[in-house]
């Protein structure tokens, strides 16, 4: 059992520790050769429904940058693919959806998540991990209401999210009612997780930057509160994270968050001038600054640090997850100084 001495853990609940932990969002998958190697050429959602594989690749990072924690191999569109809405992850694209969200009828192809029925390879991929990974901690998580509502509703990934606003403003009743369903099969699935071992919990609401702070407190706070203050029953941290959501911030913390994802947009310092000592804050490296090879990586790391200013909770990651030509080499040694350099007071 992951001990709740381990750095990440508290760091996330903002307790004193000894050094500035780190992991990365998308830390596993096509930067790293040995994910090449045995990934095979089906799809993702195949590695995903194949336990031992989706272990050794949650696994991978771990071994090879030193990271404070480990990210469950998944997708957070794999409970509503397994409850049969017809979806699929196309490689290059994304979730892509035959028949996309249209009417109230639709409502009747999102029945509940059964986790033992419906995603028993994530529960074994899960324990299979927790077994593995000792005392580093895993996360597990799920794709946030209002994200997974705009793929089922664009049918894919969007610029402006067009068709998911059009519902939202001329239906609320609707909108508000799959809102409530997609609510449910995230908090399923993060219980489900929890009980088999995951330490912690992140919930992705990566294209809320999309909305106004009032649009978000309307439409999509309410949901995602359900998520978070429903899986805060079981004590594990909550991380909640989005893109250029600097705006939405306070409210997204409101929401439920221990800890709040800050992507690159915003300085670390701002952010916490804006949410205050009472949140931990994850992030947040520019990735494309990886691009640019271990000097710049690691003058950014140190700048991340330095505006972090020690404080006791802080995870170091990236402002989004690691882009595909990132080399490991780099990170490596982005772990290594911020494991060395990175002091918390």
């Amino acid at each position: 059992m992951v001990s709740a001495d381990a750095p990440f853990l508290r760091a996330c609940r903002r307790e004193p520790h000894d050094r500035v932990p780190v992991w990365f969002m998308r830390q596993a998958g096509r930067a790293l050769p040995e994910y090449r190697a045995i990934r095979g050429t089906g799809t993702i959602v195949t590695a995903i429904r194949t336990p031992d594989l989706a272990t050794e690749i949650t696994l991978q990072p771990v071994r090879r940058y030193g990271t404070d924690a480990a990210i469950l191999f998944s997708d957070i569109v794999t409970p509503i693919e397994a409850i049969g809405f017809g979806v699929d992850i196309e490689p290059g694209v994304g979730p892509v959806v035959e028949q996309p969200f249209r009417s109230a009828d639709d409502l009747k192809r999102i029945r509940p998540l059964d986790p033992e029925a419906d995603t028993p390879f994530v529960l074994e991929t899960v324990r299979n991990l927790v077994r593995e990974l000792g005392d580093v901690p895993l996360i597990g998580f799920a794709g946030a209401p209002f994200t997974v509502a705009a793929y089922l509703i664009e049918g894919r990934p969007s610029r402006t999210y067009e068709n998911t606003k059009r519902l939202m403003y001329t239906d609320p009743e609707l909108w508000f009612a799959l809102m409530d369903r997609l609510a449910d099969l995230a908090l399923a699935s993060l219980h489900s997780q929890v009980a088999n071992g995951a330490s912690a919990v992140q919930l992705f609401d990566s294209w809320a930057g999309a909305l106004s702070p009032s649009d978000y407190v309307r439409y999509v706070m309410p949901a995602s509160q359900k998520v978070l203050e429903g899986i805060g029953s079981t004590g594990v941290p909550r991380i909640h994270f989005g893109v250029n959501t600097g705006e939405l911030l306070t409210h997204m913390r409101d929401a439920g968050a221990d800890v709040m994802g800050i992507d690159w947009r915003m300085d670390l310092d701002d952010a916490r001038t804006k949410l205050g000592d009472g949140t931990a804050l994850q992030g947040n490296l520019d990735p494309v600054a990886v691009l640019a090879g271990a000097e710049v990586a690691l003058d950014r790391s140190r700048e991340v640090l330095r505006r972090a200013g020690g404080h006791r909770g802080h995870i170091f990651n990236l402002g989004h997850g690691v882009l595909p030509d990132t080399d490991p080499e780099v990170l490596e040694r982005v772990v290594e100084l911020v494991h060395t350099e990175g002091k918390v007071t």
